[in-house]
Order: C-alpha cells, then structure tokens, then sequence
C-alpha cells in the first residue's frame, strides 16, 4: 500500500493496480501548485464530508477517470443526480471492493456542499487491506468512538487531523492514537491557511515523549506500507 499525500487533507492510495484519491482539494490550494490534477489517476474517491475543501476537485477528476465516489448517502446521492456513478455508505457500514473491505465511522464536524446543499453526517474511514490497515479520520475532534476501531481492527497507521482551530489538534491527535491504538501516525488537514498552521517540530516531538511516531509528508511526497 503506496500514501501520497497531495495537500490538506488529500490522499492518493494505491493498493497493487488499483488507484484511490481521498477529499481531493487541490487545484485551488496555493501549496499544492506543483501537483497537477489532470495526471491523478482514480478508481475511486473516497470523500468524508461534503465541504469545499474536501470536494473541490471531485467531479472533475471523476469525470475524466469515471471513478466510482464512495461516501456517505446524502453525498452519493448528490453526485448520482449529477450523473457520476457513487456508492453510498452510512456510520458502522462496510464493503468489500476490489482493493480491500471498507468501514464508514463517526466523524464529529459538521457537512454541507458549498452551495448549502445538506451533505449528511461526516465520517472517517477504515480501509482493510490485503496486507495493511489504515485508518482515515477526516475532520473529526476527538471522540470516544475511536475507541471501538481497535476491537474490530488492528491499524498499521492513522491518518489524523492536526491542525486544530475546525478540527482535532496535536494533543487530541496524541489521544486519538491511544483510542485507536496504533502509534504510528500520518498528520494532515494542517498548514493550508493561517487558521490551522502549525509547528512541525513541537508537533513530532510531543509524538515522540509519547513513544508515538508522527509523520508530516511534504506535499507530493509518499510512503509504502
């Protein structure tokens, strides 16, 4: 399992020959301009909530790579009536795809698309995999729900929010790793704008005092699992 990180809280995964892009928002972010949209391959996109930071790039690289959007029912049913093929999930719900089982989970944040159209409850996702276990919280603060993924699953890595102010910060991501039980965490949905920037250094090493191992990829940068 190959994470690219594209900005924010975009993801590119890719799991053997299959391609996932996760709440694509790139072409309207500043720190993301040496990404190039039209290159993103797609199978599927997952989105956690309807926002416009979390959406943006959807309907376009779904239209050019016919990926199938998966997310919640209000989402899918969204992009269905705009003619995109979408596969709707709901909290504590799962799938079997092609490129491993996938669990919608709770998400505490709030979710409407940019034109005030109601975009259902936010999630997270668990993704389980051939070989590996992730976990993508989306916007989330912090909630005793996390504490329910370890019993159903073992992570290999996190994926939590950090940048604080909408979202989780730094000490509650510290505390998200513990519910969740896995100690190996990729940081994002931080530093796009003034409101969620942070320190990097002071962020890893408060991962570190906590025997926690806290990755901030550089936009475009990826890891293997």
């Amino acid at each position: 399992m190959k994470i690219t990180f594209y900005g924010h809280a975009s993801l590119g995964i890719e799991v053997n020959d299959v391609n996932i892009l996760v709440d694509p928002f790139i072409s309207a972010n500043e720190k993301a301009s040496h990404i190039n949209v039209e290159e993103l391959k797609a199978d599927y996109i997952l989105v956690t909530h309807a926002h416009q930071d979390h959406i943006l790039d959807v309907e376009a690289i779904a239209k050019r790579t016919n990926a199938v959007i998966i997310s919640n029912a209000e989402i899918a049913t969204y992009y269905q009536n705009k003619g995109f093929e979408a596969h709707p999930m709901n909290h504590g719900g799962h799938w079997d795809f092609e490129f491993g089982t996938v669990k919608y989970v709770v998400a505490l944040h709030s979710s409407s698309f940019p034109d005030g159209t109601y975009g259902g409850q936010p999630g997270g996702f668990v993704i389980e995999g051939e070989h590996k276990n992730i976990y993508i919280a989306g916007d989330t603060a912090l909630t005793y729900d996390m504490q329910l993924i370890p019993l159903r699953t073992k992570l290999d890595l996190a994926i939590l929010p950090i940048g604080d102010n909408f979202t989780m910060g730094v000490d509650d991501a510290i505390t998200a790793s513990d519910f969740v039980e896995c100690d190996k965490v990729l940081g994002y949905h931080f530093d796009t704008f003034g409101y969620i920037e942070i320190d990097h250094e002071e962020a890893k090493r408060k991962f570190f005092d906590n025997d926690k191992d806290l990755m901030l990829l550089e936009i475009g940068e990826s890891i293997e699992l």
